[in-house]
Parts: structure tokens; sequence; C-alpha cells
């Protein structure tokens, strides 16, 4: 099934699974809530998940972050980060992806969002927006916040779970992932895409 741009719109615009899509790709002893004793840590975010569509399959744009990042280094992201004083957490997301792979809020579609996500080893607490090009873009990365960038299918791997056991801030960890390109794709963004996949599945499959 090819998916357009107004197809994910009004997906998006439904009931989303929230919590229960999160739980599937959550890492073990996590938290899905942020308690009241989390809330001097809690660090507002917005991060975008950059679609478009090449020989009908839908196209994601995620992010390498480098080892030297003081949050989730080495890890695979979407574009995104903290939002700043004065700021609307889409903002901050269009900021972000400009700032760290080239593309100008002006080009970028917004065609909605998910539900919000903890993440209770950083603090961060995420608003992921779904943003739509029209055509595959030309990046311009910011290397002191980008490795390199990959572009994942989600329609052939949306199905490809698998576990791994990884070395994590918390120690030897056996969590589900999705394999890419010799990536591992786990923890947040694991989390964000199954919700994205569930709201496909729900409203246009």
């Amino acid at each position: 099934m090819q998916y357009t741009s107004e197809g994910i719109k009004r997906a998006l615009a439904g009931n989303l699974r929230g919590l229960a899509s999160h739980q599937r790709m959550m890492p073990p002893n996590r938290k899905l809530r942020a308690a009241r004793d989390d809330e001097k840590r809690l660090k507002p975010s917005s991060v975008l998940l950059l679609l478009f569509s090449e020989n009908e399959e839908l196209i994601i744009c995620l992010i390498k972050r480098p080892v030297t990042m003081k949050y989730h280094a080495g890890q695979v992201a979407f574009p995104g980060g903290r939002i700043e004083p004065g700021e609307t957490a889409m903002e901050t997301a269009l900021r972000e992806t400009h700032e760290e792979i080239g593309i100008k809020p002006e080009r970028i579609e917004i065609l909605g969002a998910l539900s919000e996500l903890f993440v209770d080893v950083s603090g961060f607490l995420i608003r992921p927006f779904v943003g739509w090009l029209k055509e595959k873009p030309r990046f311009s990365i910011n290397e002191a916040e980008v490795e390199k960038i990959i572009l994942f299918p989600l329609l052939k791997y949306r199905d490809a779970l698998e576990e791994t056991e990884l070395e994590t801030v918390s120690g030897v960890l056996r969590v589900p992932c999705f394999r890419f390109e010799g990536e591992i794709i786990w923890g947040a963004t694991a989390m964000i895409l199954s919700e994205f996949f569930d709201a496909m599945e729900d409203h246009l499959d």
C-alpha cells in the first residue's frame, strides 16, 4: 500500500494507542509516565518524523548521534531537541531539523503529532511531530550533532521486530529493536515508531 500525505494526516487525527504502542518497544525497568518526583529533571523537547515517498516506499529520515553527545550518544534518533523559551514544541522540531540536517521549515508540511513520551533514563519529555517532504531532500549535516543520516524504509521494516542485548547506562539490557544497515533502532526512537506504525495500521491498512 502506498501512503499519501493526506492519508497519514487522517491517521494521525484519529485515536492513537499511546502507551500501548510505546510499551511494546520499551526497554526493561523503565517508566512510561513521569512521576511527581521526576518533575524537577524533566526536559521538554520535541522531535520530527520526517517522511518522503520514493519508489512506492515510505522513507523516514533518522539520524545517528555522535558518541560525543551528552545524552543518548551513538544512538539512532529523530532530528529534535529541547524546547527553548518562547518556542512551541512544533517550532522546536522544525528548528532542530533545520539545524541538524539542513531542511528548511518552509519545505516541510506538518501532518500531525504523536503521543508525548517520557524517557526515564534522561528525563526528556518528547512531543513527536510528523512532517512530509514532497521529494527526497538534499541534506546538510551538522557534524557536531549528527554522525550520519539513515533513510529507513518504513513499510519494509515495520514488522521486522527483533531483540538484542545492549550495553547501556543501566547495564546490559535485552531490548526490542529494529535492525537496519548495521544500526540498531531501539529505546525512545523505536517506541515512537511503534505508535506511528499502529496509527497507520488502525486507520489506513
